[in-house]
């Protein structure tokens, strides 16, 4: 049997598969200045206690901001404090252009070069300390003037720009993996959407195009809320598709959540699992979970899984944005327990909000809710104690 990955395709970073799943790798790092202690001096009585309890469970910080000097600073001074602890911080990277298709969290560096001279002030302020950063959400799955894998051209269509603004995303990912993968203790991790989102063919695709073979592997679940059953068996599959896909496999050929089993009916999904033992053995090649694409996990608000609206009630019923009775996921921690995944990892801020969700209505309140959330990355109280009441498992007590 010949195996997929030869010495040649090994990628120079091994940090994360070796140090994460190393009993000596570093707890993960607890940021007292972190947005949610800052959000908790602000408040009082039971919100203030659940910010406070929250503060204290690791989670990422957002550079989303700010020019070269100001991002160094920030990453320096994070990193520093991390390190005088003993301790692995999560740094999100998000501020590619066009980010987030003009929506609610809209902004990102004006071009390509702005967009690079800002990852070079991230790599200067990380320097020659451990860290793992989260390279873009959606950075990969929304994608301006993209074409998908079947040539149909994707929704996020600003204007002013035309399809070669596709071609330019990529460019600008393959440059910051270049940037940030010559720092010696980095873990570096691309947007691999989700299990609700993308199939693996189309989202290897992507990865591949980005330069996945340089860096640890990919992020899913990112501000979602799609539960570890339905995330963790995705990951298996991206990452068999990005070996496949390496080796020769046309992506179109990859198997999916969707086919051949059926999203909505978990009992089925075995057969997607048996469809990639085929592939694997139709190739003679040999799986190598340890070699392969890693994944890290955002289950900072996945512990009840996604949010299923009634049907036909909102005209865009926007599932991702301020869901109701959803819950925290598993803690944060450098050992999942699987072999394909390395990290569970608080990557949006629970009880931060995700914007000012009308889904589909003239606004300004959430019909959901019936109040007006407020704008992205502000602190929402009244989710944030959802997210503790219905935290599976159970939050431990303060």
């Amino acid at each position: 049997m010949k195996h997929w990955l030869t010495a040649a395709t090994l990628p120079a970073l091994l940090f994360a598969s070796i140090a994460m799943a190393s009993a000596k790798a570093p707890p993960l790092f607890v940021d007292v200045r972190s947005t949610t202690a800052v959000a908790a001096e602000k408040l009082e009585g039971a919100a203030k206690d659940d910010a406070v309890r929250l503060s204290k469970i690791p989670s990422a910080l957002w550079l989303a901001y700010g020019s070269p000097e100001v991002v160094e600073a920030k990453a320096r001074d994070l990193v520093d404090r991390a390190s005088a602890e003993s301790q692995l911080p999560v740094l999100v990277a998000y501020n590619i252009p066009y980010r987030d298709c003009a929506l609610y969290s809209a902004g990102g560096a004006a071009d390509g070069a702005a967009y690079l001279d800002w990852i070079r002030g991230i790599a200067r302020g990380i320097g020659d300390r451990s860290a793992i950063v989260i390279l873009e959400p959606d950075g990969l799955g929304v994608i301006p003037w993209h074409r998908t894998l079947g040539g149909d051209v994707e929704g996020c269509r600003p204007a002013g720009q035309d399809e070669s603004a596709a071609a330019r995303r990529y460019e600008e990912l393959r440059g910051a993996v270049a940037i940030l993968s010559a720092l010696p203790k980095v873990s570096i991790y691309l947007d691999g959407t989700g299990s609700s989102w993308l199939a693996p063919g189309e989202i290897a695709s992507r990865l591949v195009k980005a330069d996945v073979a340089k860096v640890s592997g990919f992020f899913l679940n990112v501000s979602n809320f799609e539960s570890d059953d339905r995330v963790i068996p995705y990951a298996r599959w991206v990452s068999d598709c990005i070996a496949l896909v390496t080796r020769g496999l046309d992506p179109r050929a990859c198997p999916s959540q969707y086919s051949p089993a059926t999203f909505d009916d978990q009992a089925t999904w075995h057969a997607t699992d048996a469809a990639y033992d085929r592939l694997f053995a139709q190739r003679r090649l040999k799986r190598d979970p340890a070699r392969q694409k890693h994944a890290v996990i955002d289950t900072s608000r996945n512990g009840q899984g996604s949010w299923k609206p009634q049907a036909g009630k909102y005209r865009d019923a926007e599932v991702w944005c301020n869901p109701p009775g959803r819950g925290l996921g598993r803690l944060p921690s450098l050992d999942s327990g699987n072999p394909y995944v390395d990290a569970l990892l608080w990557i949006k801020v629970p009880g931060e909000s995700d914007g000012e969700c009308h889904r589909g209505t003239a606004g300004p309140a959430d019909p959901e809710r019936g109040v007006k959330a407020p704008p992205a990355g502000q602190w929402f109280a009244a989710q944030a104690r959802e997210l503790i009441e219905r935290a599976d498992p159970p939050l431990p007590a303060p």
